[in-house]
């Protein structure tokens, strides 16, 4: 291999950790105290080595420990003198706050899409300025944090955490996420969502929010959502259709009034619009609400559509990360090894993002996932070496004729 263009001084490992600032990493650590009562397993050590977890897919603090141990060595370019130990990990686990982690997440995140943040003005492309939100939930076999769901034969709930995310469309990253017990209500997140005028949000059914949802109207913010049995609507007119809109399904196009006058407080009464599909692929009627009464009836549909994306999401950082066996038994190991998993897909995103731009070769995100875990520790240039993988092969790789003239020198 070509040292003057593969060939690289710092392991695969290092170069990921180089997309996080160090400045960033020291900002979150003040901030949140980190390295409070902390005098040699610091807050970037910690970052380090649940990263390294993370990417190795570890199940346990054994093989942790073990991995660092091997690769000690070269842990040392990062300025890691020691390797922690199983109970240095532990504890650290378990008292070090989970604020550090979450923090330097979003800020991270901000770092490197700052472009499709909730609060960046430079968005303009409808799937720009489109938000998903939804939430995912991990089983756990301890019931450390409230499960939901059905309650077992022998009267017990499986523990569980949720993830709750607001992800950017352009990105399929979350750009702000809460973590909470399974058992906590799906609305958590809404009150703590900040959205620009022009934002577009698509969301499920169980967010629905009468007073947020007028709150959004009143800023210029687009909602997207579906209608529900329970909901007070009042027709108001209907719109006509287009020959074309009914070709693609489209069955009816109301302006309605939501909420209900008397409960004014609770579900306040504002104008909104129905937009009722026929999914050919299901045969079943989808009815949309939504706020939005410019755009076209199948621009309303594409941007709901849109809303499965998170669920994508889901199942990638499900499939390519260990999140069956924890770390910990306790609340605040499992969310910082949530937070780090987190952290390992944004990293790994970032790397993909980075060869579209250059116009590389496009790999899969879990084909990636498994290249960096297998080379984590190999010494070569990693951006070079994905974007040109097969010309990397054929440098290795040399001919027979290669081989034999090389053999003839050392033959007497």
């Amino acid at each position: 291999m070509s040292k003057s263009k593969f060939f690289s001084g710092q392991p695969i490992f290092n170069q990921l950790l180089s997309f996080i600032p160090t400045t960033l990493i020291d900002k979150v650590c003040r901030e949140t105290n980190a390295d409070y009562y902390y005098k040699h397993f610091k807050a970037f050590d910690h970052l380090v080595t649940m990263l390294f977890s993370s990417f190795h897919q570890c199940t346990s603090l054994r093989e942790l420990h073990t991995g660092l141990l091997a690769n000690q060595h070269r842990l040392h370019h990062l300025g890691i003198k020691h390797t922690p130990r199983r109970s240095t990990i532990s504890d650290a686990n378990r008292t070090r706050p989970v604020a550090f982690f979450e923090k330097l997440y979003h800020r991270l995140y901000n770092h490197h899409y700052q472009a499709f943040s909730p609060d960046s003005r430079k968005r303009k492309s409808l799937v720009d300025r489109l938000f998903i939100v939804d939430s995912t939930t991990v089983s756990l076999f301890s019931n450390v944090m409230k499960g939901a769901g059905v309650i077992r034969m022998d009267g017990r709930k499986k523990g569980g955490i949720k993830a709750h995310v607001l992800m950017t469309a352009k990105t399929e990253l979350p750009s702000f996420t809460i973590l909470t017990e399974a058992a906590k209500n799906d609305r958590i997140i809404m009150p703590q969502l900040e959205l620009l005028p022009g934002s577009i949000i698509a969301m499920d059914r169980a967010y629905v929010n009468y007073k947020l949802m007028k709150e959004w109207t009143e800023k210029e913010i687009t909602w997207v959502t579906r209608v529900t049995k329970s909901m007070k609507i009042k027709l108001l007119t209907r719109n006509r259709l287009k020959i074309l809109n009914k070709r693609k399904g489209i069955l009816k196009d109301w302006v309605i009034q939501l909420g209900n006058p008397l409960t004014e407080e609770k579900s306040p009464v504002q104008t909104a619009r129905v937009i009722s599909i026929y999914d050919r692929n299901t045969k079943k009627k989808i009815h949309l609400l939504t706020n939005n009464f410019t755009y076209t009836p199948t621009t309303i549909r594409k941007l709901y559509q849109k809303r499965w994306a998170i669920e994508m999401l889901f199942k990638r950082i499900k499939q390519n990360s260990q999140l069956n066996n924890f770390l910990g038994e306790n609340k605040n190991a499992i969310s910082i090894q949530l937070w780090c998993t987190l952290i390992k897909d944004l990293l790994t995103k970032i790397v993909k993002d980075k060869l579209t731009e250059k116009g590389s070769k496009k790999w899969s995100f879990s084909n990636l996932t498994g290249f960096l875990r297998l080379h984590l520790y190999t010494y070569i240039h990693l951006m070079n070496f994905l974007a040109e993988p097969e010309y990397a092969l054929l440098q290795h790789n040399k001919g027979p004729d290669q081989i034999n003239l090389q053999l003839k020198l050392f033959s007497f």
